[in-house]
């Protein structure tokens, strides 16, 4: 038995976001925040079939497969800038699995990463991201995405082997694409100042859990699958936005 995620309408989004650091939004609202058309995003869903292996599992998994980009908003502009491709880099301090170290994955896929969808997503999170922050809106927003596929290749696929965290930025998206045949999978936030919590199973495509990293730390629990062949997986989209720059050794890299 699943919990359904506490939906927010779109009109109370800013008050749930900053009162209690979460808040879930259903496929139409995340649409209509974006100002697309109902069904836009699902348009993407065939490019989790082409995702990578990540090679980085310190757990000798087999079970995660993902890309990577990152974007400069300008939300008061309405622009987004397209980086040059560089590693995926998080502190010990946020990720004490994976942190700490330079992580190259292979760039998004352009049908993607260059739609006009893209960018009007990107802008309309990097904007809540400001009011969220009390960031002026002409305050560039960095952004990095992170398409992921959590399959049952070895039995169980761990979206988090991390463990519950944060992710050292200023609001998280993660956007459900698609779960298929697999068990599991609940999402947990806790308040990181004590121990208030929730629950809950996302399900629906397109809907989204968006955070405040500042206030909660959140896990997804392991994914089992539900056929006798063991096959099923999870995909994701999570997009991280963060003010000041990425992340990153203070030296920069590039590649």
């Amino acid at each position: 038995m699943t919990l359904p995620p506490p939906l927010t309408a779109l009109s109370d989004l800013d008050a749930q976001l900053t009162g209690s650091g979460y808040a879930v939004l259903d496929a139409a609202s995340l649409a209509q925040l974006a100002g697309l058309p109902a069904g836009q995003l699902a348009a993407w869903q065939p490019l989790w079939d082409d995702l990578p292996p990540d090679g980085f599992l310190k757990d000798g998994g087999r079970y995660r497969r993902r890309r990577h980009g990152c974007f400069v908003v300008e939300p008061a502009a309405g622009r987004l800038r397209a980086m040059p491709h560089r590693a995926h880099w998080q502190p010990l301090d946020y990720n004490a699995l994976h942190g700490g170290i330079e992580r190259w994955f292979e760039p998004l896929h352009p049908l993607m990463s260059e739609s006009p969808a893209w960018a009007s997503l990107l802008i309309a999170l990097a904007a809540l991201c400001a009011r969220l922050r009390g960031v002026a809106p002409d305050q560039p927003c960095h952004v990095e995405a992170h398409p992921f596929r959590i399959d049952t290749t070895d039995g169980i696929g761990r979206p988090t082997p991390e463990g519950a965290h944060r992710d050292g930025v200023d609001l998280v998206a993660v956007i459900l694409v698609a779960r298929q045949a697999i068990k599991g999978g609940e999402t947990r936030v806790f308040d990181n100042r004590g121990p208030q919590g929730l629950r809950f199973t996302l399900a629906e495509p397109w809907s989204v859990l968006l955070l405040d990293d500042a206030r909660v730390i959140h896990e997804s629990t392991p994914i089992q699958p539900l056929g006798a062949d063991g096959a099923g997986h999870r995909d994701t989209l999570v997009l991280t936005f963060r003010h000041g720059g990425f992340q990153g050794p203070e030296v920069p890299v590039t590649r």
